[in-house]
């Protein structure tokens, strides 16, 4: 028989989808059930039909709710040996192009979009360049959009960006602002911040690279292969897709659609 909490989990991801037009009915279960909990925690609830009850009417809850529907955890320069091969076996080829479009999916609050301004900016290809950040949280892509991150984070930022292979010292890019950094508003000339969901939205623009990462491990294996088909159709011909180090194309059903470039740090070529 079913957990009660299952059913109630089940019952309010499709409360949230045809109330709200945000569909989280085919994220991991695991995952969703530790963040509901805290929810419960979060807004006093003993059950989720409590908790659905509050998201039903209560509008700005669900707002709040977006934070444990979705996962906000990131660095900048985050697997430096990722950007570190961005640098070596991609960029390069990007630089045959007269212009580029990148998409970063599922941004959070930025880290990894400012992390890939200032690699291009260092390639000198970032004023050629037109990235698109997008989020389903209007709040993270606020932040992300701010560019303003705790002064206790930029150590492990900085030994990220150092170990990526970086040409400069990290503080060039960032001023003292709001009690923490605020990275150059010159980097975000560039950058077009965006609502779209993986789950229910379709291809926007053709570009030559993709990076998602660690986004396809919290969705179920319909929805992973539903963004890798987005991915594959924005995507130029021997364009790339980067995608998180637990992630794989294995056993998609695009798997076939790719091939590996830099099998260690998941860097793909769309065949």
């Amino acid at each position: 028989m079913e957990p009660v909490f299952d059913i109630e989990l089940k019952l309010l991801l499709e409360a949230v989808y045809l109330r709200y037009q945000h569909d989280f009915r085919q994220y991991t279960v695991a995952s969703l059930r530790r963040r509901m909990q805290q929810a419960m925690d979060k807004f006093d609830c003993r059950t989720l039909s409590q908790l659905q009850d509050k998201v039903l009417h209560e509008p700005e809850v669900f707002s709040q709710m977006l934070q444990y529907f979705t996962v906000q955890v990131s660095e900048m320069f985050r697997d430096p040996e990722y950007f570190r091969a961005l640098r070596e076996h991609v960029l390069p080829v990007l630089r045959t192009y007269p212009s580029l479009k990148i998409w970063v999916a599922g941004c959070s609050t930025g880290e990894e979009v400012w992390s890939l301004a200032i690699l291009l900016a260092e390639e000198e290809l970032l004023e050629r360049t037109l990235i698109y950040a997008t989020d389903i949280n209007p709040e993270a892509l606020k932040a992300a959009e701010a560019g303003i991150y705790p002064l206790e984070r930029i150590p492990q930022f900085t030994l990220n960006y150092q170990r990526a292979g970086g040409r400069k010292s990290l503080s060039e890019y960032y001023s003292a602002a709001y009690d923490g950094v605020r990275f150059q508003p010159a980097l975000k000339r560039q950058i077009v911040f965006a609502d779209h969901s993986l789950a229910t939205d379709g291809v926007f623009s053709e570009v030559q690279l993709v990076s998602c990462r660690n986004v396809l491990i919290y969705f179920n294996r319909e929805l992973q292969d539903r963004a890798l088909g987005l991915f594959h159709e924005a995507l130029v011909h021997r364009g790339f897709l980067g995608i998180g180090p637990k992630e794989n194309l294995r056993y998609s059903a695009h798997a076939h659609q790719f091939r590996a470039i830099a099998p260690m740090e998941k860097i793909y070529q769309r065949l």
